[in-house]
């Protein structure tokens, strides 16, 4: 009869620390299914879609390509490639 030893369990007394990340406060009461921080450019994906979904917004009130890359600090060029990324979606 064989065993199976299962060692990578945290023992009861592990200091672990739920210190979550930026994106939320506790691992345990993230809303992501999977960890970004895990995923290969997780957290990094997240963010540029976020901040495209925003710059659409911006266009759907009326605001100018210009406008849009001054509040986002980049060029109109750049504006008008993430909401054409956005809009694929």
């Amino acid at each position: 009869m064989e065993t199976q030893v299962l060692w990578d369990l945290l023992p009861e007394e592990f200091p672990y620390e739920d210190k979550g990340c930026e994106l939320s406060p506790s691992c345990l009461d993230c809303p992501f299914p999977d960890c970004l921080e895990e995923e290969p450019w997780g957290k990094e994906r997240f963010l540029k879609r976020r901040r495209a979904k925003r710059m659409l917004e911006l266009k759907r009130e009326g605001k100018s390509l210009k406008e849009i890359a001054r509040v986002f600090e980049v060029s109109p060029r750049t504006v008008r490639r993430w909401l054409k990324t956005v809009s694929i979606q």
